[in-house]
């Protein structure tokens, strides 16, 4: 039996002692939560020669690193302990320490290098050259050049397959995705699709690219066996020009089943249902919006809008812009510690 109450002691209800344990177990689950993780994200600010960094539980600009002229491309090395942007003018790959947040490496490219991408095991970079018309190959554990691929002209757009067996250049004034042979580094299919290419995409599981066509307003689906356009995604925009939709970065979730586009100055992300190739929804962002990642949770994707000189926030689950980030001159890429 409880004992009575003393005098001037309020004795508490049955109700009361049942919404006082509820209290006490969720502070004490709050107490015991795992911290949220906050990842970080580097942008390359084509016009002000500097790298912006984000912190993505603050959504705060915490470091800005200056770095050569023009950068563009941009991307972790698969350990995540160094950061590699393309400047473009200086003709070289700078390498960025993720820890210190400070250059302290170069590697050797063509001239005016752009995007790039590498193998699984992080030991072979792929670098496409504008002005010269090459796929540099770059030794990533010797820090050294291994060769050229000639491709064709205005090179912009590369990925690897997923077994990293065949890499792919998209040439903007070819209009082509050239389909290269990672062990022979020779060409072995060049696919037409619409015109300038800029940026090309596997789905996770292979069975299809996706390549981003900015003057030709699509993406086009290609078959990567039989070597053949299978499909396109087209936009509409009611109110917009049709040459105002102009697709660049491309960002598919691990399902495959949903992709974002950025249409460039068509100001918005295009939301589309993979399985169906059909436009769900266009999320507003910010002015001349170029390239995206994911954060490693796939909770928010963080795009860069060149014009506005800032980066959009998306909910993935919810899609919906949630934030906007003030950055450097003319964003352009975007790369989130894995």
């Amino acid at each position: 039996m409880r004992p009575p109450p003393q005098a001037g002691e309020v004795q508490p209800t049955r109700s009361g002692m049942l919404r006082m344990w509820r209290v006490g177990l969720l502070s004490g689950l709050v107490l015991v939560a795992a911290p949220a993780h906050a990842f970080i994200a580097y942008v390359s600010n084509e016009k002000s020669n500097t790298v912006s960094v984000i912190d993505t539980d603050s959504w705060t600009v915490t470091k800005t690193i200056k770095v050569g002229q023009r950068p563009r491309g941009i991307e972790f090395t698969r350990d995540g302990k160094f950061v590699m942007v393309a400047v473009g003018d200086d003709d070289t790959i700078q390498v960025i320490d993720a820890k210190t947040q400070a250059v302290v490496d170069t590697l050797p490219s063509g001239p005016d290098p752009e995007l790039f991408t590498q193998d699984a095991a992080g030991k072979t970079l792929y670098v496409a050259n504008e002005n010269d018309n090459t796929v540099t190959v770059i030794d990533l554990e010797k820090r050294a050049r291994l060769g050229d691929i000639q491709v064709g002209v205005e090179p912009e757009g590369m990925t690897i397959s997923p077994d990293g067996k065949i890499l792919i250049n998209t040439s903007e004034t070819t209009n082509m995705a050239h389909f290269i042979d990672t062990a022979s580094r020779q060409i072995v299919a060049n696919v037409l699709v619409d015109a300038r290419p800029r940026f090309a995409e596997f789905k996770h599981d292979a069975s299809e690219l996706w390549v981003s066509s900015e003057i030709g307003g699509t993406v086009s689906i290609v078959d990567p066996q039989k070597h053949e356009v299978i499909g396109k995604v087209n936009f509409e925009i009611p109110g917009l020009r049709k040459e105002a939709i102009q697709p660049v970065g491309i960002g598919m979730t691990k399902d495959d089943k949903t992709a974002f586009v950025a249409l460039g100055p068509a100001n918005r992300v295009a939301v589309v249902d993979v399985a169906t190739r059909k436009v769900t929804k266009y999320l507003l962002v910010g002015q001349r919006v170029w390239h995206m990642a994911f954060t490693p949770d796939e909770k928010y994707l963080l795009v860069t809008n060149g014009v506005s000189n800032d980066v959009s926030v998306i909910d993935v689950a919810a899609q919906k812009v949630i934030k906007t980030i003030q950055v450097g001159e003319l964003p352009w890429g975007i790369t989130i510690a894995p």
